[in-house]
């Protein structure tokens, strides 16, 4: 009886890249890693450039030394098409969509989900998915689907410490996790405070970028996320700036 297809799900974050190496370690069965890059517009990715050039310059060449086939996936549509579009009907009709609500992300759903469900579709029944969820996450293992769905950190006893560790030591650590601890877009109305303070700092024309978009008239919403518009964070971030200049005169 042949045995099914093995693939992973892949971010190039700590727990998908330590399940690979856990694979590569115990001689687990591994056909295909899978990453999905959600893309800003047709020539700009959604992942910050520093993780960006870790997944294309170290982690995707490291992988394939190791014998690991790599699938990149990439929805047509992104995120400034999903912003930019108009809505169709209700009392809003004609407005731009503008920023996605916190939660219900719609940059999620058609840029990320929806490749990778077509990509599911292709699939031989039976295959098997490695998701990266550390022993020490008991509540997202829950819902996994058994059998289908196999956490190899789980299996090998490994924490979220311990996939850090495990990366680090093969060089296989993004530089996201210096000012972070979890990856994702850049413009994720999600995006912790020290995450956007760096795209501020480290990526003026991306920074921008989401303010050329929130001068855009005749949107849905003003609010980036739950409580402030982007040129709310901006004018903060200029403050401060502002306030350790006059401290340091």
């Amino acid at each position: 009886m042949e045995r099914p297809k093995f693939i992973a799900s892949c971010s190039f974050g700590k727990d998908s890249l330590a399940t690979i190496l856990l694979a590569n370690e115990h001689g687990e069965p591994l056909d295909e890693a899978v990453y999905c890059e959600v893309m800003f517009d047709k020539g700009i990715s959604g992942e910050v450039p520093e993780h960006r050039d870790f997944i294309y310059n170290t982690a995707i060449p490291a992988l394939e030394r190791m014998g690991v086939k790599i699938i990149v996936l990439r929805s047509e549509k992104t995120y400034v098409d999903l912003f930019t579009g108009r809505v169709t009907r209700g009392p809003k009709k004609g407005m731009v969509r503008s920023f996605p609500i916190c939660g219900k992300c719609a940059v999620q759903r058609d840029c990320k989900v929806r490749p990778i469900q077509r990509y599911q579709k292709t699939l031989p029944p039976g295959t098997v998915q490695y998701i990266g969820i550390a022993k020490d996450e008991q509540e997202r293992l829950l819902r996994l689907e058994g059998g289908r769905q196999v956490s190899l950190l789980a299996k090998y006893n490994l924490t979220e410490r311990d996939a850090w560790q495990l990366c680090d030591s093969a060089g296989l650590l993004s530089p996201v996790y210096e000012y972070t601890d979890q990856g994702g877009c850049w413009f994720c109305p999600n995006a912790k405070m020290p995450e956007l303070r760096h795209l501020y700092d480290h990526h003026p024309d991306l920074w921008a970028k989401m303010l050329a978009l929130q001068a855009i008239p005749g949107k849905t919403t003003e609010k980036f996320n739950r409580t402030q518009k982007f040129s709310d964070i901006d004018a903060m971030f200029r403050q401060e700036d502002e306030e350790t200049a006059q401290a340091a005169a």
